[in-house]
C-alpha cells in the first residue's frame, strides 16, 4: 500500500450485500493493523445527509428529475471527495466506499438513460482525478436482488424491474470495458464465500502484510 493511501469501491445492483461485505473486509484489515475509513454515498458529511434525503426518500412531488438528480449526485460526490476521501488517503488509509462513480454512471446513465458521455464528463469533473484502485462488483440477478432488498424503502427500490435490468447491464459493461481494476463477484454465492473472494480482490492491491 502506498503512502497515499488506496480507493477500493464496492458497487453492485439492489440487494447485492455490499454493506455487509465492506463490514467484514473492514473488520479483516484492521485485524492485520490496518488503517482503514469505511464510507458510503449519498450522504456521509454535513451536507450530504440533506441532499441523500431528497435523492432517496422525497415525495413524489419533489422527487427530482433525472437532470437534476445527476448534479445531485454529484453535489454529494464533489463534498464527501473533498472533505472526507481525500484527507484520508492523504492519512494512507485504504477507503472502503459504498458505492462511488460506477453507480453514478449505471443509475443516472444506464437506468435513467441520460447522454452517456456527458454523464462520464460530469462525473469525472465531480471526482477530480481521484479514481479508485480496485472496483468490486458484487453482482447478481436483478429479481434475486429486489427479493432480497424488499424491506428497503427509497425510491431506487420502487423502480421497475427494467430499470433494474439496465443498472445491472451498465456495471456489468463497466467491469468489461476495465479488467485491470475490476472484479465481478457472484453474489449469490454464501457471504463466507464472497468475503473470502472479496479478501483475495483486496489483497492483490493492498497487500496481505
Amino acid at each position: 500500500m502506498s503512502a497515499a493511501g488506496c480507493l477500493i469501491a464496492f458497487e453492485g445492483p439492489e440487494g447485492a450485500g455490499k454493506s455487509t461485505q465492506i463490514a467484514r473486509a473492514a473488520e479483516a484489515l484492521r485485524g492485520r493493523g490496518r488503517h482503514i475509513e469505511v464510507t458510503f454515498e449519498p450522504g456521509a458529511t454535513a451536507l450530504g445527509a440533506g441532499l441523500r434525503e431528497t435523492l432517496l426518500h422525497a415525495r413524489a412531488e419533489a422527487a427530482p428529475a433525472p437532470l437534476a438528480e445527476l448534479f445531485l449526485y454529484l453535489a454529494d460526490r464533489a463534498q464527501h471527495v473533498s472533505q472526507s476521501i481525500r484527507p484520508a488517503l492523504d492519512a494512507g488509509a485504504v477507503v472502503l466506499i459504498d458505492r462511488f462513480t460506477a453507480s453514478t454512471i449505471a443509475y443516472q446513465g444506464y437506468g435513467r438513460g441520460l447522454d452517456l458521455e456527458q454523464v462520464v464528463r460530469s462525473e469525472a469533473w465531480a471526482r477530480g482525478d481521484l479514481a479508485p484502485q480496485l472496483t468490486l462488483l458484487l453482482d447478481l440477478p436483478v429479481r434475486v436482488g429486489l427479493a432480497r432488498a424488499r424491506g428497503e424503502h427509497d425510491r431506487f427500490h420502487a423502480e421497475h424491474e427494467a430499470f433494474h435490468e439496465r443498472v445491472r447491464q451498465g456495471f456489468l459493461t463497466l467491469a468489461a470495458a476495465a479488467p485491470r481494476t475490476w472484479r465481478v463477484l457472484d453474489a449469490t454465492q454464501p457471504a463466507d464465500t464472497v468475503h473470502a473472494q472479496v479478501m483475495a480482490a483486496i489483497d492483490a492491491v493492498v497487500g496481505n502484510a
